[in-house]
């Protein structure tokens, strides 16, 4: 798959990505961001949400830090989106570890059509409706799948919702219900980072409000440059340390180029 114009249509049109999302990681993902190219807004008044959802390139929620008034806010800026069709991305970080996760997670679904769903393999299994252990915000060991039984998940899960499902981990899932795409690209640094999951679904936010009508070929592309990064951020600088291999992520993202994209990828479908 040739995923560099993806990253050319983001850096041509600086689409504003509308994120409803966490305090933890609210820094990384308006930097992360900022360095592919597009331009964050995080607005998450319930007198504001659905006005700035309807100007943006794309809408992006997170639930790693709920509340009451977020949650409405969430569905007041996913149902304005819906109408203009704006890509809504959904980031349902630490489903299963509590009541009002889940029942947050499962209005989302219910109140708002999604474009991609995105999470670790602990998070998607919960959300498909499958046993599945918790860890906090993090994925489970005993829920580790391999490539193939993930790409099973995720495109069932995917043909259930109408929607692009991410399953994040060593190799990237992505499906639409028909395709699957396995990246293996990615560092074990990035799984040891906060945030770079979060990160993740800014950077799908910002690939699919450049392409709307072409997300899963864009998703794929975002997923991509994320684990890229994380490998020529371990190049430069994993030997140093977390913080060192932080700034250097964020370096890396910023100065992706198409080319870089084309020839590092490791992306197998099917």
């Amino acid at each position: 798959m040739k995923i560099g114009k993806w990253l050319e249509q983001v850096r041509n049109a600086k689409p504003l990505v509308h994120h409803l999302t966490n305090y933890v990681t609210v820094n990384d993902c308006a930097n992360i961001t900022l360095g592919i190219g597009a331009s964050p807004v995080m607005a998450d008044a319930i007198e504001e949400a659905a006005d700035i959802a309807a100007i943006s390139s794309a809408l992006v929620l997170n639930i790693g830090t709920l509340n009451t008034r977020t949650v409405q806010s969430m569905v007041a800026a996913g149902k304005s989106v819906n109408q203009k069709g704006i890509p809504v991305i959904l980031d349902p970080v630490g489903v299963g570890a509590s009541k009002f996760r889940n029942e947050t997670a499962a209005l989302l679904l219910n109140e708002i059509k999604l474009t991609v769903l995105r999470g670790n393999i602990s998070e998607i299994k919960c959300m498909a409706g499958l046993e599945a252990a918790t860890k906090g915000v993090d994925a489970a060991e005993s829920d580790t799948a391999n490539a193939d039984d993930a790409g099973l998940i995720a495109k069932g899960l995917a043909k259930k919702l109408n929607c692009i499902v991410v399953i994040s981990g060593a190799v990237d899932i992505v499906s639409d219900g028909e395709k699957i795409c396995c990246i293996e690209n990615g560092h074990a640094l990035l799984g040891g980072l906060t945030g770079t999951g979060c990160m993740c679904s800014s950077l799908v936010g910002s690939f699919c409000g450049a392409s709307p009508e072409e997300a899963f070929s864009a998703t794929v592309a975002a997923m991509a440059s994320m684990s890229i990064a994380g490998e020529i951020a371990y190049e430069k600088a994993g030997l140093l340390g977390n913080g060192s291999f932080h700034t250097a992520l964020h370096d890396a993202i910023s100065k992706l180029d198409a080319q870089t994209l084309e020839s590092r990828a490791k992306i197998r479908e099917g």
